[in-house]
């Protein structure tokens, strides 16, 4: 047993990976004292990261663990391995909280994760940008005390360096496309939305993590990291459209939220369909009551996607999607990637409903 390790039975992956996470606080807090930060600093810092980093599902964190899993077969993980992972799922999970922190601000959002948004606390406020930097400067931290003398090091840099600039020229197309306080379906287009899901979305949700752990095992082959985008950023894709029609037609007690995309005037798969298949009239509805804040309104649009069909437009959508990966996954070269790796992706959203 290491000094990093906790003390929990390795099978029980998620329980072992939460148990990382208190293992990793620690050396983050005590790194504080590196810089000779004041107790109400570090106090101020404890109760953020409470706050903002667990409570997830951490789907992307453990998906580094089972990559790697895959890419080590049939040996099975050696404990440094699993500790390694870990740490990089949850490098993965504080890149998440900074983009989230960060959203909730630009969104203007009330709650996150059945709590109110961190920037919405008491004293908190705008402090929450600056928050937000933190959790981003504290990957790099760890990163740099457990991997600074491995040779992947500089790589792992990049990638997140380089998903990071994706994911913000995502939310930048994102912001600047459905404004909510300016309406203007002229905007919208699917080929608007592809590019905001593949870059706000699919790169750090479903490419980092699989990165991370071809990087940790020592993949160092271009080619490798081509074959793994091929098959995971439309991957992605069929996750956020699955996200988008869950908002409108899943079921709240499932997804654990009342979806709001109508009234947020988001540039959802949704709208973007019924844009290219309405009527004048529907055309005119869809106008006048899309990106509201009125419940009323959003039962409007939702009759119109209900009178166009679009249930049936999305299941035809989700099968084809289902065919097109399984062609990508079947294409990939057993010799430098295990199918097995993606197909566990896919197992895992196919027809979800939460």
């Amino acid at each position: 047993m290491t000094q990093n390790s906790p003390v929990v039975d390795p099978k029980d992956e998620k329980a072992h990976f939460e148990a990382t996470y208190n293992v990793l606080l620690e050396h983050i807090l005590a790194d504080l004292a590196n810089f000779n930060l004041p107790q109400n600093g570090r106090e101020h810092i404890e109760k953020m990261i409470a706050h903002t980093l667990p409570g997830g599902k951490m789907n992307r964190g453990l998906a580094v663990v089972a990559s790697v899993k895959e890419l080590v077969a049939p040996r099975e993980i050696t404990e440094r391995e699993l500790f390694v992972a870990e740490l990089l799922g949850w490098c993965i999970e504080m890149l998440q909280a900074f983009f989230l922190v960060a959203d909730d601000i630009m969104d203007g959002s009330i709650t996150r994760r059945g709590q109110p948004c961190w920037y919405r606390n008491n004293g908190v406020g705008l402090l929450a940008i600056n928050d937000s930097f933190l959790l981003e400067s504290f990957i790099y931290r760890l990163l740099r005390k457990h991997l600074r003398n491995e040779k992947y090091y500089t790589e792992l840099l990049d990638l997140f360096h380089e998903v990071t600039y994706q994911t913000e020229l995502g939310q930048l197309m994102d912001l600047i496309t459905a404004p909510e306080d300016d309406v203007d379906l002229t905007r919208f287009s699917i080929q608007k939305h592809a590019y905001i899901v593949e870059y706000k979305t699919a790169y750090y949700s479903f490419y980092l993590p699989v990165a991370c752990a071809m990087r940790m095992v020592g993949i160092e082959a271009e080619h490798a990291y081509a074959q793994a985008r091929d098959v995971l950023l439309p991957l992605g894709e069929y996750f956020q459209v699955q996200d988008d029609y869950l908002d409108c037609f899943g079921d709240p007690t499932l997804i654990g939220k009342i979806g709001t995309d109508i009234e947020d005037n988001k540039c959802s798969w949704l709208i973007n369909r019924a844009l290219s298949i309405a009527t004048p009239e529907q055309r005119r509805a869809l106008d006048e009551n899309y990106g509201k804040k009125d419940s009323e309104c959003a039962r409007r649009v939702k009759e119109v996607y209900q009178d166009m069909g679009l249930r049936r437009v999305y299941e035809q959508y989700e099968e084809r999607s289902y065919r097109k990966i399984s062609g990508l996954i079947e294409a990939v070269d057993e010799k430098v990637l295990p199918r097995k790796m993606f197909t566990s992706f896919m197992n895992r959203i196919y027809k979800r409903s939460k």
